[in-house]
C-alpha cells in the first residue's frame, strides 16, 4: 500500500495539460506539478514516460484509461483523502477533452475531494484560433460517429446549430467522414482541416469539402496524424421587417425608447417584439 507522506494532509488531484506535439509548449507550472506529486495517473504510462524522461521527472506513474477508470476512481479518491497528491495526464493536451478522466473527476466532486487545473495545450482550441472561422460562439463535439448514417446526421446537426463546430477524426476514417460530409452538406461546403498541430508537419487547409478530399487524395500522407475538423454554422437569415412596420417604427422611434416603440409596432402588426428589435438595430 502507498503511504501518504503526511496523514493529516488532504491531497489534491491536478488535471495537468501536456504538449500536443512541441515539447517546448509545456508550462513551468506543469513541470513543477509533475515533479512534486506523489503519483501520476497516465492514459498510457509508456507514452507519458517519454515526456517525464525528457524533463527528468522521476514521479511514479500508474495507468488510467477508458477501460479501468471507473474501477480506479474510488482508489484515487481514497489516496487523496490519505494525503497523496496526484496528477492526471492524457497522452497529449488537456485531460478529459475526448480523453479519459471524467469518472475520476466526477467522483472527486461528488465526494468533496480537491481538484485543480494546470492549464495548457488543447488541440481543439489550438486549431480554432488559427482556423479563420467565427470564434465568438463555438462548440466542441468530440469524435465523429463510427457509422456513415450517424455521421451524416452529426454533420447536419453541427451545421444547423448556427455556430462553429470543432471535432476530432481518426486517421483511418477521415476520407469516409469527408464523403459523408459531402453527402450531407454538399461539395462546396466550407470546412477547415488541421493536423499535427505544433509539430514539424503542421498543416491547415481551408476550402470546400471536395477540394479537401482532392488535397488529401493527392497527398495521402496528409491523412495521417492527429486530425481536427472545423465546420462553420449555418448563417442566420436576417428577419425582414414589413414596409408598413418600418414606416411606423421610424415615426415612433424619435418619440419613445426603441424597445417600447418595437413593442407597439410588434403588437399592431402581429410581429415578435425581440425579433423586430434585433432586425431594426442590425439594419
Amino acid at each position: 500500500m502507498i503511504k501518504a507522506p503526511n496523514s493529516d494532509k488532504i491531497g489534491t488531484l491536478y488535471i495537468v495539460a501536456t504538449p500536443i506535439g512541441n515539447l517546448a509548449d509545456i508550462s513551468e507550472r506543469a513541470i513543477t506539478t509533475l515533479s512534486s506529486v506523489d503519483l501520476i495517473a497516465a492514459e498510457d504510462t509508456r507514452h507519458t514516460g517519454k515526456l517525464l524522461s525528457h524533463f527528468n521527472i522521476k514521479a511514479k506513474t500508474f495507468a488510467l484509461h477508458d477501460h479501468n477508470e471507473k474501477q480506479k476512481a474510488q482508489q484515487i479518491v481514497d489516496w487523496l483523502n490519505e494525503g497523496l497528491d496526484i496528477a492526471l495526464v492524457s497522452d497529449a493536451g488537456t485531460p478529459l477533452i475526448s480523453d479519459p478522466g471524467y469518472a475520476v473527476v466526477n467522483l472527486c466532486r461528488e465526494q468533496g475531494a480537491h481538484v485543480t487545473p494546470v492549464p495548457g495545450a488543447c488541440a481543439a482550441i489550438t486549431a480554432l484560433c488559427c482556423s479563420g472561422l467565427p470564434t465568438d460562439r463555438f462548440q466542441f463535439i468530440g469524435f465523429t460517429p463510427a457509422k456513415s448514417q450517424a455521421r451524416q446526421q452529426f454533420f447536419l446537426d453541427a451545421y444547423e446549430s448556427g455556430i462553429t463546430s470543432i471535432m476530432y477524426e481518426s486517421t483511418h476514417r477521415i476520407m469516409a467522414s469527408l464523403d459523408d460530409l459531402q453527402t450531407a452538406l454538399g461539395a462546396e461546403q466550407q470546412v477547415v482541416f488541421a493536423k499535427e498541430l505544433t509539430k514539424t508537419y503542421e498543416t491547415f487547409f481551408s476550402g470546400g469539402v471536395a477540394e479537401l478530399i482532392s488535397f488529401l487524395t493527392e497527398e495521402p500522407e496528409k491523412q495521417r496524424g492527429e486530425l481536427v475538423l472545423m465546420l462553420p454554422g449555418k448563417p442566420k437569415q436576417q428577419e425582414e421587417i414589413p414596409a408598413d412596420a418600418q414606416r411606423m417604427l421610424a415615426l415612433l422611434e424619435p418619440e419613445m425608447p426603441l424597445k417600447k416603440a418595437c413593442g407597439v409596432v410588434a403588437e399592431y402588426f402581429g410581429l415578435k417584439k425581440n425579433a423586430l428589435y434585433k432586425a431594426w438595430i442590425q439594419q
